[in-house]
């Protein structure tokens, strides 16, 4: 099997405009995430439709793409970054055996064991698409009724999503899954689901994945019991430059 790593970062953000390039203890965003990604996978790009990130990812060794400004999702993006580094011929006798890693562009501290993991969904040779999730504490009632932290419902037997939402949802063995933003597909049906129309379910909890789900696309769930932090308000960063503080 073959993967590729591709981080989508865009500087326009409603929540936090510019959050690719803040600032975390002396390095970007993106290039945090970057650094964490290379030491998993092989290669691993940056896709992005600004020339600032585009300068900035260049700037530190990192492999960058330029792509269209007018994606709607960072799935497009992926896909686009795929096509821009493989060839028609290539593609023709490898994108069943080739797996494309979404990275998010604004998870600094994700970790190579959680890219591993993620890796390991795919040793099910019917596996489509990819995703982890991070068990929540039950008396974390921040995090679990947090909009900004989707949770998924998945059955813990069979390791298939069920549904994710921003509300207050559990997964079949009771307890509380905040979803990891990293997803993986096989190459074939990455360039199947960008095909697809927006889904209602979609547009109302603005989470991608629920068009593949709504489209009968199935979805392998990855358990990791590392923390991550995601950059999605000018407040997190706060809290990933205290981390990093504290534990870099």
């Amino acid at each position: 099997m073959k993967y590729f790593g591709i981080i989508p970062a865009r500087f326009a953000s409603t929540r936090f405009p510019g959050k690719p390039l803040a600032d975390i203890a002396g390095k970007t965003v993106i290039r945090r995430v970057y650094e964490q990604a290379i030491q998993a996978l092989d290669p691993v790009v940056v896709a992005t439709d600004d020339e600032r990130i585009y300068d900035a990812v260049e700037s530190f060794g990192g492999k960058v793409v330029m792509t269209r400004a007018d994606h709607t999702c960072g799935t497009d993006r992926c896909l686009e970054a795929y096509l821009a580094i493989t060839t028609p011929s290539w593609r023709a006798q490898n994108d069943t055996d080739t797996v494309v890693i979404n990275i998010q562009g604004d998870e600094p501290f994700i970790q190579p064991e959680q890219i591993e993991a993620l890796m390991k969904c795919f040793e099910h040779e019917d596996t489509q698409i990819a995703t982890l999730v991070c068990p929540l504490k039950k008396d974390d009632q921040e995090a679990i009724e947090n909009p900004n932290t989707p949770k998924v419902n998945w059955d813990t037997a069979t390791g298939i999503a069920k549904m994710f939402s921003r509300k207050v949802i559990a997964a079949s063995d009771g307890a509380y899954y905040k979803h990891i933003g990293i997803y993986a597909f096989r190459a074939d049906v990455l360039q199947q689901i960008t095909q697809l129309a927006q889904s209602p379910l979609e547009k109302a909890e603005r989470l991608e994945q629920l068009r593949w789900l709504e489209n009968g696309y199935s979805i392998r769930v990855g358990v990791t019991n590392m923390q991550t932090i995601g950059i999605d308000t000018p407040e997190d960063l706060e809290k990933a430059i205290n981390w990093y503080r504290y534990n870099g």
